[in-house]
């Protein structure tokens, strides 16, 4: 059972506020809470499109302990499934490759379409016998996750019931619309990861603000000033920072990115920053973007999976080398930090942390988010612990036995301020178990 940390004075103003207690980076049972309350309930990234670039193209995945496979199908389009077969759940594909036909189970050859769809069944109605009257291809398919891609980014819903990613993000769509034009990975000097040993809302966190510039990044602070920064709020949905001074990078001839078509004046020298809840870090600018999936491990370990996109394909090579190592840079010099935070969370008697109410609104955005989230989480765990012992009350066969679980019942009732608190009681008392 996770820690049933207090998270109230989290959700309140930025000035009164403390920080997620100590359980929120260290704990494997908060973790796994999180888990469903922040990332399998929402819109996490999961990988990029240019992971599997070409119809056929499948890359299998892990996401928080789920065996995935990402796949371009032979239309185009990019797809997540659970990467098991549906008759003995075995792993389908080990590493990446192209599909040139069917996916096979290297188990008992069971065969699926690039969309999914089971399409052969060799033996499964014995010896020479492809079919059986139990086994309905159409309803033994492979099971896909919700997925959607903006900006080149894989974003995921595993429980299926998150909003459409369209509402969702609706602000921040809306907020870069200039920006919906094609983007173009710089390919393999485009990428690279850092694994860094911290919780991945650390990560999140040292991102969203721009107070740390001046200590942490002095080069990119001797330009891009810290007074040249200013705050990206939209609560429940992304908080960051952007700049007033953007400096192209240049090679010795003078020559820059070309620039994203008619985004308008205002980017000429502005660019912006921001962590879309949960786990995505995204960046854009007149003439290149980046993305930032963060790939939690556990509680105390993140992999960092950095993807830089261009206005243009085949961008130019020296230029892109050099932007890749720019931006390495930066990225490393934040590690100290987010892992020094992360040693910091096993002081026993840190409280959360104080906020700067003028520096650290967008900190306290993500924060006042996963409060909300993992309330909202513990509300429904509530919800249906109440249900299931009243149910259980309602089936014994003593009334010791529909004693005990209706107490229960009422104690959680009680915790979560349920309306079935007062039936609850009414019925103890009818047994004699309350005054």
């Amino acid at each position: 059972m996770p820690a049933l940390t207090d998270l109230s004075n989290v959700r309140t103003s930025v000035d009164q506020a403390n920080g997620l207690p100590n359980a929120h980076y260290i704990d494997p049972g908060v973790f796994e809470e999180e888990k469903h309350a922040l990332l399998f309930s929402q819109w996490p990234g999961l990988a990029v499109g240019a992971d599997v670039p070409e119809p056929g193209d499948a890359k299998p995945l892990e996401f928080l302990g789920m065996p995935l496979l990402l796949l371009r199908d032979k239309d185009g389009q990019v797809r997540v499934f659970q990467n098991i077969c549906r008759h003995r759940g075995m792993i389908l594909v080990e590493e990446p490759r192209k599909i040139e036909g069917a996916i096979r189970c290297p188990y008992h050859s069971w065969c699926y379409s690039t969309k999914g769809a089971l399409v052969s069944t060799p033996h499964v109605g014995g010896p020479g016998h492809n079919t059986h009257e139990s086994i309905k291809r159409d309803e033994l398919g492979l099971t896909e996750i919700r997925s959607h891609l903006w900006r080149d980014v894989v974003w995921i819903n595993v429980s299926g019931d998150a909003p459409a990613f369209e509402d969702a993000m609706a602000d921040l769509i809306a907020r870069w619309r200039e920006f919906d034009l094609p983007v173009y990975h710089g390919g393999a000097d485009s990428r690279f990861t850092l694994e860094v040993q911290t919780n991945w809302k650390l990560a999140v966190e040292n991102y969203c603000e721009s107070y740390h510039l001046p200590w942490v990044h002095p080069g990119l602070n001797s330009y891009s000033r810290l007074e040249d920064h200013y705050h990206i709020e939209k609560p429940g949905e992304y908080s960051g920072q952007g700049t007033l001074v953007y400096r192209q990078l240049t090679n010795e001839t003078g020559q820059t990115f070309p620039d994203f078509a008619e985004v308008g004046a205002k980017w000429n020298e502005q660019a912006e920053y921001v962590a879309a809840y949960p786990n995505v870090l995204l960046g854009v600018h007149r003439d290149h973007a980046f993305a930032i999936i963060l790939e939690p491990k556990g509680p105390e370990r993140t992999v960092e999976h950095i993807h830089l996109y261009y206005s243009v394909p085949n961008a130019d090579g020296g230029l892109r080398l050099r932007n890749t190592q720019l931006w390495k840079t930066v990225f490393e010099e934040d590690i100290f930090v987010v892992e020094g935070m992360q040693r910091g969370r096993h002081a026993t008697y840190f409280d959360g942390g104080r906020f700067s109410p003028v520096m650290d609104s967008p900190t306290h955005c993500f924060h006042a988010w996963v409060a909300d989230r993992v309330e909202a989480h513990r509300a429904m765990a509530r919800a249906a612990l109440i249900t299931l012992y009243t149910q259980a009350a309602d089936r014994a066969n003593t009334l010791d036995a529909a004693c005990f679980f209706l107490t229960h019942a009422y104690i959680f009732a009680l915790e979560a301020g349920a309306l079935e608190a007062a039936h609850l009681h009414a019925r103890l008392v009818t047994y004699g178990r309350e005054a």
